[in-house]
């Protein structure tokens, strides 16, 4: 993402609805900034209506000082939608796109201990990050994108609105990811006026643990 700095990191995702990935990993402390989009195919400049042999992802921009990829791959194989152990089309595969050799090593690993764990065979691909596509905005925190209210208020008018430190954190917490000490502890959020933090609060409480699926 455009200027980020050196000291931090990314990692690729695909685990069913992107929406869904989206506002999980947003919420996570030390991820910085999510957005989605289609990755790991060969198709030219795929789109939603026309994806090709990508799959939906989240691209996770993360400080690994305060949030490890381990940490991140413990969320991904936790919350998988589907696709974790049946075939599906690909784009709802379970896929992790590595950036690096550690990450690689990392994820070979940890695929393995968690079929041995569960004592089923995962149909999880792990493959090496060549390109990502930022899917359309309307996508971009879509759960977020849903509170005209907040949004309006923030003064979100543009898609780099979208991609923020703030934006990311509320995409989650509105959805009722994380928990609601979490959120009264988050930093990122001391930027809300009161009306929008109490009204981000009530969003949390009344959707935490309804699920993030679609």
């Amino acid at each position: 993402m455009p200027g980020q700095s050196e000291a931090l990191k990314k990692a690729t995702f695909g685990m069913g609805c992107f929406w869904a990935c989206d506002a999980l990993f947003g919420v996570v402390p030390g991820v910085t900034r999510t957005r989605v989009g289609y990755a790991g195919g060969t198709k030219p400049s795929p789109t939603y209506k026309n994806i090709g042999d990508h799959t939906e992802v989240v691209e996770i921009e993360y400080d690994p000082k305060t949030a490890s990829f381990s940490q991140l791959l413990s969320l991904f194989w936790n919350n998988h939608e589907y696709g974790l152990t049946k075939k599906i089309k690909a784009q709802y595969a379970s896929l992790i796109l590595y950036h690096d050799d550690e990450q690689k090593i990392e994820a070979e690993k940890s695929l393995s201990e968690e079929q041995n764990k569960q004592g089923k065979n995962f149909t999880t691909q792990i493959k090496n990050f060549d390109r990502f596509y930022p899917a359309e905005d309307y996508h971009q925190k879509y759960r977020l994108q849903l509170h005209t209210y907040l949004v309006q208020s923030l003064g979100i008018a543009t898609a780099a609105d979208l991609h923020t430190p703030l934006s990311t954190r509320l995409n989650g917490y509105v959805a009722g990811a994380g928990t609601l000490d979490q959120f009264e502890q988050d930093p990122v959020c001391k930027q809300l006026n009161e009306k929008q933090y109490d009204y981000v609060k009530k969003c949390l409480v009344e959707n935490q643990g309804t699920g993030l699926y679609c």
